[in-house]
């Protein structure tokens, strides 16, 4: 299992500037809650998941299997 950045680097700084702008907050989601705190909860349980393979909600981090 691996995580990764997004291989598209437009993708990576777009979503990296909308972090900083919303204090590592996912600029994806509109609440500023914890579950919402970059690497978000959402995405932890996906990684946790040994059969999921994918993007998080915001396309900045991977999930290789």
């Amino acid at each position: 299992m691996k995580v990764r950045f997004n291989n598209d680097a437009e993708v990576v700084r777009r979503i990296q500037e909308g972090l900083k702008a919303k204090g590592g907050y996912c600029p994806c989601k509109l609440p500023r809650t914890p579950e919402n705190k970059c690497m978000c909860e959402e995405f932890r349980m996906q990684i946790a998941d040994p059969d999921f393979e994918g993007y998080c909600h915001c396309m900045l981090y991977y999930k290789e299997k």
